[in-house]
């Protein structure tokens, strides 16, 4: 990534923002003589629509030994790399709602004392388009720590662990290393 000195826009090489994919107006179907604008107005219809994030909630579960659960991605984005139990929020569900069942989908664990601990804007490469999404990480904590068992084809390994420099090295998405970064330098 660069800055462009003639305007001072960011140069990136990464595939284009999911507002690239509207290039007709899904109401009337005119074309769109700007794909990328947000927010995309229909000339002919006037329809209009804004690219907002999606949300989607991460998990920072804490042991009785204030340890961590790190998970190992087994998919794209991320493969091999680490990162938090979570996913995305379906509609109709809360934020915690949406914590509960993926923690659950993924790890088998049930968590209790959920707290927001921060939101972090992120961004997710999906179908050749980057999605913008709003994380909303929390602190819990497992019920019963014996219980987990990962999610075949999502995860591939786990551990419990107090996050090193060098597992935050390997993170994922930036979202979950600047949550575990706040939580590391509350305790």
């Amino acid at each position: 990534m660069a800055a462009d000195p003639q305007n001072d826009t960011i140069v990136s090489n990464q595939p284009p923002g999911v507002s690239h994919a509207f290039r007709f107006c899904p109401r009337c179907g005119h074309a769109h003589p700007n794909p990328g604008q947000s927010p995309f107005q229909c000339s002919q219809c006037g329809w209009s629509y804004y690219f907002g994030p999606v949300s989607a909630v991460g998990a920072l579960i804490i042991n009785d030994q204030r340890q961590m659960l790190l998970v190992k991605r087994a998919r794209d984005p991320g493969k091999g790399m680490l990162g938090l139990p979570g996913g995305f929020v379906d509609a109709g569900e809360t934020a915690e709602q949406a914590l509960q069942r993926e923690v659950r989908e993924e790890t088998g664990l049930e968590i209790e004392g959920a707290q927001l601990l921060l939101t972090y804007p992120n961004q997710y490469r999906h179908c050749d388009f980057v999605v913008p999404v709003l994380d909303f990480f929390f602190q819990c904590r497992p019920v019963d720590a014996s219980c987990l068992h990962l999610a075949d084809g999502e995860l591939s390994a786990f551990q419990w662990t107090r996050p090193t420099t060098e597992q935050l090295g390997r993170m994922a998405f930036p979202s979950n290393r600047m949550a575990i970064e706040k939580w590391l330098g509350m305790g």
